[in-house]
């Protein structure tokens, strides 16, 4: 899990080495390296966290997730300016994205919520109170306006339900639901620039408009061939056809520049990553690590389609970082913090059992 963990990170790192050779700025890599050195000693340090504080203490847990709440609130008044979002907060020479932070906290609730209440997940108020905590972040996220993070979010909710056992007529009825949102929401109150976004997907219609960033990034894609353009050689990310190279569509830097073979490694390390949070989960001897490693599955998934799904032209332009890859630091740091907790639930299963059970 290390080794998987740290080689995308490094892929990543690369990447970013290589989209910064064009213009000679190197700030964005020296800044990802640092994170990605504090995101390991994180990790190091949180894997040999006692992690039942997080299960025994709800009002830690509440402390936390009210305290996100606040913090993406205060977007609202401190929050800088990015293509129209409020998406960080300026630090000094760094930012904090607090949505980064929210989705540690959620899966750590989540978690306790559903482990607490196991053998009662049939009753519908359980569905409804969880998507309360999910939706209340939710909607502040979606006014910056930011809806990539919000579909996130309700992913990771609806996939922790499913492994809780949901009734099918409850997750047929949210179903419905989110559809009945969706067109609400398609004529109130999303943003032009976000129906447009949508549209261009299914009709393309203003290739050097709002289709522009999707097309660049397909060709980027297409014309990595098997071995890739070398680092520093694929046209489109070095000379600014493809957009946000380094954030939203580095798996498409990643394609042109190292291939289909640069391609097969990135997904395989992916895959074994996934595959041993989900052993985690699957080897888990109580309800609350076996939902908290589930949890950090379904984020990997959920984050990783959407934004692969965004670069080769499967899915309508949401900007997504890909986990432990693209740059930033909030990202990085958050879910290293993660895989710190998995660690310790995996080196220490039995201290979340009690003395009888063990």
């Amino acid at each position: 899990m290390v080794f998987a963990a740290t080689a995308l990170a490094g892929i990543g790192l690369l990447s970013i080495y290589s989209s910064s050779m064009h213009g000679g700025d190197f700030i964005n890599f020296n800044k990802q390296a640092i994170f990605l050195t504090l995101g390991a000693a994180l990790m190091l340090a949180l894997s040999f966290f006692d992690w039942r504080m997080f299960r025994e203490s709800p009002a830690l847990i509440l402390f936390l997730y009210f305290m996100s709440i606040l913090a993406l609130a205060g977007l609202y008044f401190f929050g800088s300016f990015n293509r129209g979002v409020r998406t960080w907060y300026d630090i000094g020479p760094v930012t904090l994205d607090p949505i980064e932070l929210l989705k540690p906290v959620l899966i750590v609730l989540l978690a306790k919520y559903f482990s607490s209440r196991h053998a009662a997940m049939y009753q519908i108020r359980h569905v409804l109170l969880t998507g309360f905590y999910v939706g209340l972040p939710a909607v502040l996220i979606f006014f910056q306006p930011n809806l990539g993070p919000c579909l996130v979010i309700f992913s990771l909710w609806i996939g922790m339900l499913i492994v809780s056992g949901i009734k099918t007529r409850h997750f047929l009825a949210l179903i419905l639901c989110f559809s009945a949102v969706f067109a609400f929401g398609w004529f109130f109150l999303m943003m032009d620039y976000q129906k447009a976004r949508i549209m261009s997907f299914f009709v393309p219609y203003d290739p050097l408009g709002v289709s522009w960033s999707q097309n660049q990034s397909k060709i980027a894609v297409g014309i990595g061939g098997l071995f890739g353009k070398g680092i520093g050689g694929g046209s489109q990310t070095q000379y600014g056809f493809l957009s946000e190279p380094q954030t939203d569509f580095i798996f498409a830097a990643i394609s042109e520049e190292f291939g289909i073979i640069g391609i097969i490694v990135l997904l395989s390390l992916m895959l074994l990553l996934l595959r041993r949070v989900t052993r985690a989960a699957l080897r888990s001897r109580d309800n609350f690590s076996r939902l908290f490693c589930a949890g950090f599955a379904v984020l990997l998934v959920a984050e990783s389609v959407i934004h692969i799904g965004v670069n080769i032209g499967f899915l309508p332009i949401i900007g997504l970082p890909l986990p432990l890859v693209s740059y930033g630091g909030s990202n990085l740091i958050a879910t290293f913090g993660i895989l710190g907790v998995v660690q310790g639930i995996i080196a220490y299963p039995d201290i979340g059992l009690s003395a009888d059970e063990r």
